[in-house]
């Protein structure tokens, strides 16, 4: 379902010259499968996850999500594509605060070609226990119920792949365990395939596939821009 090959990112630095992020030579996902990468603050996986999911082009190399080169497109072809093949999962959220839950979930399905669908995103919200939170703004909600709201929005659309990065890093323990076995959960009812990074180990001890971002990354001590 995920097929990346010499796939490789560089960014400009103070002085001149460019440093590398991404140097991955290749990494799959089959349809389903659950994967968590783990990663350190600064080990280029947020930037990794950005290539994957189109919101950076890369320098080089390939991401093929269903039998399509996300890295061959140009911006609006990614953004399209990002909005029917990929769910994302952000650390920070980005709910939009003047917005209900309801209205931030049906946003994540505007850019999708099936359009709106008001049913869906109420039984989605309902399937995550916001059904009773449906006109709230997020400022109104705890951290945990933002993340249920965040993990609606990512799915709202049948994603093929999911991509969560450090979904858990502004829970506590019990919140954390309670979004990661939701997010896993509702991954595998729509088929979708999870790939997680995470520093947490608690985290990563859930899942089967477990890969240190380092050992298929081949940057040499690369930092976030």
């Amino acid at each position: 379902m995920l097929e990346i090959s010499d796939l490789k990112k560089s960014f400009a630095i103070p002085g001149g010259g460019r440093a590398v992020i991404v140097d991955v030579p290749a990494l799959s996902l089959a349809v389903g499968e659950q994967l968590a990468l783990r990663g350190e603050s600064g080990s280029g996986k947020t930037t990794f996850l950005h290539l994957l999911a189109g919101i950076h082009a890369p320098d080089s190399g390939r991401v093929v999500i269903d039998g399509i080169d996300m890295a061959a497109l140009g911006e609006a072809r990614r953004d399209r594509l990002r909005a029917e093949k990929i769910g994302y999962i952000f650390q920070t959220f980005n709910l939009l605060q003047g917005h209900t839950v309801l209205e931030n979930v049906l946003l994540g399905m505007a850019f999708g070609s099936s359009g709106s669908d008001p049913a869906r995103a109420r039984a989605l919200l309902d399937r995550v226990g916001l059904g009773h939170r449906l006109d709230h703004r997020p400022a109104l909600l705890s951290t945990g119920q933002q993340q249920r709201v965040a993990v609606a929005r990512a799915l709202v659309n049948r994603p093929s792949l999911v991509l969560a990065d450090e979904p858990t890093g502004n829970l506590d323990r019990k919140h954390a365990q309670e979004a990661l076995a939701l997010i896993r959960e509702v991954c595998g009812e729509v088929g979708a395939a999870l790939l997680l990074v995470s520093h947490d180990e608690q985290v990563l001890a859930g899942f089967g596939r477990v890969l240190d971002f380092s050992t298929i990354n081949r940057a040499v001590a690369p930092r976030e821009p």
